[in-house]
């Protein structure tokens, strides 16, 4: 006996089939190798700096400013790229994302000034901000039936795609050597993006079925009452979700760039503030495919709900095990706040094309992905600020407490209805 959700993903799957000529999942792929490609601007940056730095005769410090400029400019580009992507189609702009996101890195093989890094990187990130919105965009569009997996695999794809960069990198970044490196992965960068936007199309405007919920309530995605923007702006649900996903990665965003500190100010041993390091990147890209599947399954609302009180109570958990000294209880608090923190990026993209429609999913959810950079304000910044106030327990009992009320704002939650 099958149920809703394999029902509407037969239907789906032919409706695409005859659209593309060939499997939606195609578009997938594309997607998350896309998403692999870009992944080295965010988690392979730490690795470059060092080289970069004293081949420039500059003090490392000098290139702090550099990454505080990747998240502004690739999280602020994913608006007026989602913008137009909705109304002209993917393939253009994701033309000039491989140009960008390729042509920064391979920059930096001949940058000789300290802002012309700057400018390169920047440049960067809007490549990146344009990868990032079209490709799990594309999740939304063609799987309206299975958008917390499939959107899952991009972003998992975004999180451990510098696994396949960081050997090769550490290997041979050097002082002298780093500008081979970064040549060669901006080429690779930048050649596999264009090839990727190729492949990816939008589906027809009249593709859909009538509704098919796989589970889900009545959404607009299904009933045809796809919001735009400045209607979106208008529902009280875009302000809770805008604030919910700025207070879970508040907490998500603390965990990811002080856990080494954290555990070196409570005396952990070395290893421990290692394992914890390397389980981010593999907890949390596996969580993203996980939770996302289990949402499209269940209730997305609930998914979000449950998640964000179980990040807090993983973060008050790793301060309770930090005070008692032990080793195995922090890391063990790391894996469950991560793998319940990283899937907010599977499942706030869903369910925005849930409330609002596919039609305007892009620009849509690059208003609520706004509330990253008020995350990373509060979880680094200010956070920093907090700790030599109240002290590092104090900080991240906060920030486990924004979670919970996070999962508070998820509670209230229920599909905007039409005036």
């Amino acid at each position: 006996m099958s149920s809703a959700a394999e029902s509407s993903d037969v239907d789906y799957s032919a409706r695409a089939r005859e659209a593309l000529g060939y499997s939606r999942w195609w578009q997938i792929a594309a997607a998350a190798v896309m998403m692999a490609l870009i992944s080295p601007y965010q988690y392979v940056w730490s690795s470059i700096e060092g080289p970069l730095a004293a081949d420039l005769d500059l003090q490392l410090s000098a290139l702090g400013l550099v990454f505080t400029l990747f998240v502004a400019f690739q999280s602020i580009s994913q608006f007026p790229v989602g913008t137009w992507r909705d109304s002209h189609g993917p393939r253009r702009i994701s033309l000039l994302a491989g140009v960008l996101a390729g042509g920064g890195y391979f920059g930096l093989a001949y940058a000789t000034e300290l802002w012309q890094v700057y400018v390169l990187y920047s440049l960067g990130a809007i490549g990146v901000g344009i990868v990032y919105t079209v490709s799990i965009n594309t999740a939304l569009k063609w799987f309206p039936d299975r958008r917390g997996l499939t959107t899952g695999i991009g972003t998992m794809a975004f999180a451990a795609g510098s696994a396949a960069f960081i050997p090769y990198v550490r290997a041979n970044t050097t002082v002298g050597g780093y500008s081979a490196v970064v040549r060669n992965m901006g080429l690779l960068i930048g050649v596999g993006i264009l090839v990727g936007a190729v492949v990816l199309r939008d589906p027809p405007t009249d593709w859909l079925p009538g509704r098919t919920d796989g589970g889900q309530a009545a959404t607009a995605a299904h009933s045809g009452n796809d919001y735009t923007w400045r209607e979106m702006l208008r529902t009280w649900q875009f302000w809770d979700l805008l604030v919910m996903f700025a207070f879970v990665n508040t907490a998500g965003l603390m965990l990811t760039a002080k856990v080494v500190s954290f555990a070196q100010q409570f005396g952990l041993a070395a290893t421990v503030a290692t394992a914890s390091a390397t389980i981010l990147a593999l907890v949390g890209g596996l969580s993203r495919v996980v939770v996302g599947g289990i949402s499209d399954r269940f209730s997305r609302r609930r998914a979000i709900l449950a998640s964000a009180i179980l990040t807090g109570v993983g973060l008050f958990a790793l301060v309770w095990f930090a005070q008692l000294g032990s080793g195995i209880g922090f890391v063990a608090a790391v894996i469950v706040t991560t793998f319940f923190w990283s899937p907010q990026f599977a499942l706030f993209p869903s369910i925005v094309g849930d409330y609002y429609g596919q039609t305007n999913s892009s620009s849509n959810y690059a208003l609520v992905y706004m509330g990253k950079v008020a995350g990373g304000t509060l979880g680094g910044v200010v956070a920093g600020f907090l700790i030599t106030i109240v002290g590092w327990s104090t900080t991240f009992l906060i920030g486990g407490g924004l979670s919970l009320l996070a999962g508070i704002g998820a509670f209230a939650l229920r599909p905007p209805g039409r005036s």
